[in-house]
């Protein structure tokens, strides 16, 4: 007798496994400034983070890092499980540091977008796990301190990194009263199709809702201030729970 294959995908809950395995949901990432003394201490934050369900941490290190800045990124990365980026990068000894001390990515900003040679050279040193940030307003790339637009289309910008193993690109769009407007959901839905890794935004969300307008749009991750998921104005348990994992 012949005999007869079994159709998994048949079956409900097998589609509904395959339809979950097929789809990454997005995942917030909670920003620490390190100098900002408004904020907690940098580690017991971090530990709270990591306590509330969220697996990654942004840790910012502003436009020049010190020895004590990087004291407490060593720190924290030996008190939490949570994996760990760190911004404001510009050289390739500070790369070099904190890939050593065990940080999951390395963000790099403005010298990445001047000096492809250098961006090309660190990411070829340590592929997929380099990421890249750039301010973007209609459509132009922006650079020191939304001062200078580039005559450089997202798009084509996009395009040029494809060939950079980069572990992520980190786009900032200026957004009218903290909230996304339509147009710039729009195109970060098209770069993140454009786009041969993930897409991380920084900033620009008011509430849960522009939350989940961002993961229908394809964006991997959002970058949120750690203060107001730790003092109420938002849920950070809750968005934990959604967009933690």
């Amino acid at each position: 007798m012949a005999r007869q294959s079994l159709d998994l995908a048949g079956l409900p809950v097998m589609q509904d496994l395959l339809q979950s395995a097929s789809v990454l949901r997005m995942i917030v990432i909670p920003s620490i400034k390190l100098r900002d003394s408004r904020t907690l201490l940098p580690v017991p934050v971090a530990r709270e983070l990591a306590d509330l369900g969220f697996t990654r941490l942004h840790l910012s290190r502003g436009s020049s890092g010190s020895d004590a800045d990087n004291h407490v990124i060593e720190d924290i990365l030996h008190n939490t499980d949570a994996r760990v980026q760190v911004g404001g990068v510009e050289t390739t000894s500070d790369v070099d540091q904190f890939m050593r001390i065990g940080a999951d990515t390395v963000v790099v900003g403005d010298r990445g977008i001047e000096e492809p040679e250098w961006l090309a050279d660190v990411a070829d040193t340590y592929p997929d796990a380099i990421a890249i940030t750039t301010a973007v307003r209609d459509r132009r790339v922006v650079r020191r301190g939304w001062v200078r637009t580039l005559p450089v289309d997202i798009m084509d910008l996009v395009d040029e990194l494809n060939a950079v193993p980069l572990q992520e690109i980190i786009v900032m769009i200026p957004s009218l009263e903290g909230a996304i407007r339509f147009g710039e959901l729009s195109l970060l839905e098209d770069v993140a199709e454009r786009s041969r890794c993930p897409i991380v935004i920084a900033g620009g969300v008011a509430d849960v809702n522009d939350l989940r307008a961002l993961d229908h749009r394809g964006v991997a991750a959002s970058i949120l201030d750690a203060e107001p998921l730790l003092t109420g104005a938002l849920d950070g348990r809750a968005i934990a729970g959604e967009f933690g994992i």
